[in-house]
């Protein structure tokens, strides 16, 4: 009985294991998808076709095209499909426990940039979409607010651990994160502008420094 269970439970890893590469496939494969032709453009078929599954099992997955969107944003953001959220994230702890404010935005924007390299293409393509688009104005909405949210906790940690900037309001503060986090701004300094990312993370570093801290 007992070699009944471990060998029950082997085929469960295995079977997790699968899917587990499955989903990652279809992730991949809908990632380049949406960049080459926008949500409009994007079919599950073809998502299907480059992930080598039938649509039945994308559909499986994701429910929709817009959920597969989304989805396909959440790990570009994050770099991985684990289900943690970016701020429960070993890296915004360590920012946490910093006592300087430089050190702050440093670990800060080293997750930003790469994280909008990854994604930004992604969500500039959800919030185009978002026009027509019930469910995407959904996505959308959802993004804008966990940008926000992002926005909130760099304000929040910034002044705790410093003054912030005379004469700035809270909702300020946090709307001005807002706007220089916008995956707008990073398309148009990083592919428009040709800056490199690095150079976009000193850039984003030195104006929430320079914006919100009474330091510099």
């Amino acid at each position: 009985m007992l070699w009944l269970v471990e060998r029950r439970a082997y085929r469960s890893q295995a079977r997790e294991a699968r899917a587990a590469l499955t989903r990652g496939r279809v992730l991949t494969a809908a990632t380049a998808e949406f960049l080459e032709r926008g949500f409009a453009g994007a079919t599950m078929r073809g998502v299907a076709t480059r992930a080598g599954v039938s649509v039945p099992t994308v559909e499986l997955l994701f429910g929709t095209k817009g959920r597969l969107l989304k989805a396909a944003i959440d790990v570009a953001i994050a770099g991985d499909d684990a289900p943690v959220a970016m701020l429960d994230r070993q890296w915004a702890r360590t920012a946490e426990s910093t006592g300087s404010v430089a050190e702050f935005l440093r670990i800060v924007t080293g997750v930003i940039g790469p994280a909008q390299e990854r994604s930004a293409g992604l969500v500039l393509a959800a919030f185009e979409a978002a026009a027509t688009d019930e469910e995407l104005a959904e996505v959308a909405r959802q993004l804008s607010e966990q940008r926000a949210g992002t926005a909130g906790w760099i304000v929040e940690q910034l002044a705790a651990k410093t003054s912030p900037r005379p004469g700035r309001t809270w909702r300020e503060a946090v709307d001005t994160v807002w706007v220089l986090m916008d995956p707008a701004v990073f398309d148009r300094l990083v592919r428009r502008r040709a800056w490199p990312v690095k150079r976009y993370q000193r850039w984003l570093a030195d104006s929430l420094g320079r914006l919100l801290t009474d330091d510099t």
